[in-house]
């Protein structure tokens, strides 16, 4: 059986605004399975992006546990966050993030230079990354000169860089049409069955939910369906 790779207990969120609590998730229990494509559903405001900030180490939790690889992340200080998230996660945004003034290939390799990386291993490895995500070709090119499709499949090469134990991703597809959406989609789905990778994905997108082997759909900050 796979084994677990990100377990929550009981995960809850907080925010004070002002004299106000404004709950944003409320006791959430979750697990997934290594080599998993889980989708986190739910309506805008419903606590998905939040959850997905928790897991990734980018914020904490008000009380609660996240188990990542056997390890509760909410004991970790500040630098042990940092090097959890250098080298436990991949984070895939909505609008790339990658840095205008790099190549792609200069893109993926960021990760690997911030764990130390010999520059000519970086550039192997980022470019055979590139190659696995059917963008060699453009290695060379600029964020400017690619279109949203293959920016984000750059973004994707980038994630995966440091070898993660979960990639993270927010609307990955929120800013493709259907066919770059569909297009990412089958390169993730390969990317898992080729590689294992585990995904966790916050989506509103159809297309995305259709290739996620597991859904949880979130309300009012609650798991309403598992």
């Amino acid at each position: 059986m796979p084994k677990t790779i990100v377990r929550t207990i009981n995960l809850s969120k907080v925010y004070r605004r002002g004299k106000v609590d404004v709950p944003a998730l409320n006791d959430v229990n979750l697990q997934v399975l290594a080599g998993e494509i889980v989708g986190i559903m739910g309506p805008s405001g419903s606590g998905k992006t939040t959850l997905l900030n928790l897991i990734g180490g980018l914020d904490k939790p008000t009380r609660g546990k996240i188990f990542v690889d056997g390890v509760d992340i909410t004991t970790l200080g500040e630098r042990e966050l940092a090097d959890y998230r250098l080298r436990k996660v991949g984070f895939v945004f909505q609008f790339y993030n990658l840095i205008p003034t790099l190549t792609a290939l200069e893109n993926v390799e960021v990760p690997l230079a911030l764990l130390g990386v010999p520059k000519a291993e970086r550039w192997e490895r980022a470019l055979n990354l590139l190659r696995m995500v059917g963008l060699e070709a453009r290695a060379d090119h600029k964020p400017d000169e690619l279109s949203g499709g293959e920016q984000q499949r750059v973004a994707i090469a980038r994630a995966l860089a440091n070898n993660p134990s979960i990639v993270l991703a927010d609307e990955p597809t929120g800013d493709l049409d259907s066919k770059s959406a569909l297009s990412l989609m089958k390169l993730v789905k390969d990317l898992n069955e080729r590689n294992g990778q585990t995904f966790i994905i916050v989506t509103h997108d159809p297309i995305v939910a259709e290739r996620c082997t597991k859904i949880y759909t979130i309300r009012d900050g609650r798991i309403e369906t598992a």
